[in-house]
């Protein structure tokens, strides 16, 4: 059974995580021809100068992804945003599911939680290889679902 929609990731700040993992997702989506799109919103981005983190636009850079893989600004999360979206990740369980606990409760228990440590724990440099892997995954994983059962 053929799956699309709407992906969303949700990180604090908008500014580094998410905004890796959609831009991540939509190049590898394409090169894969899935029907979905990915977008990513943070929790608290006013709490966090700036649009988009200069690291995750040279990581992007060396991997040959183009910043268009990505939204223009940070964006705050909304309530549209969930119904919007087929599948939502948080980035950080320890880290998210209190900050969903906090402005979005009634979602806290119905949306996917990865384990990616933010940058102050293991360190960006760390942090980006490891989303990059469950991108990836994820990926791999909605590929193998648009193959008919037989």
């Amino acid at each position: 059974m053929e799956q699309s929609g709407q992906l969303l990731f949700i990180c604090t700040g908008n500014y580094y995580r998410s905004r890796f993992a959609e831009a991540l997702f939509n190049y590898y989506a394409d090169l894969a021809a899935l029907p979905w799109r990915a977008i990513s919103r943070g929790l608290t981005p006013h709490l966090i100068p700036g649009d988009l983190a200069p690291q995750v636009a040279d990581a992007l850079s060396v991997r040959g992804i183009s910043l268009d893989y990505t939204s223009a600004r940070k964006q705050a999360l909304e309530e549209e945003d969930f119904e919007q979206s087929e599948r939502v990740i948080a980035l950080q369980e320890d880290e998210h599911r209190l900050l969903m606990r906090l402005h979005f409760p009634e979602w806290m228990d119905r949306i996917e939680y990865w384990s990616t440590k933010g940058a102050s724990r293991v360190g960006m440099f760390a942090t980006l290889p490891m989303i990059e892997a469950q991108v990836q995954d994820l990926v791999a994983e909605l590929a193998r679902e648009l193959v008919p059962d037989r």
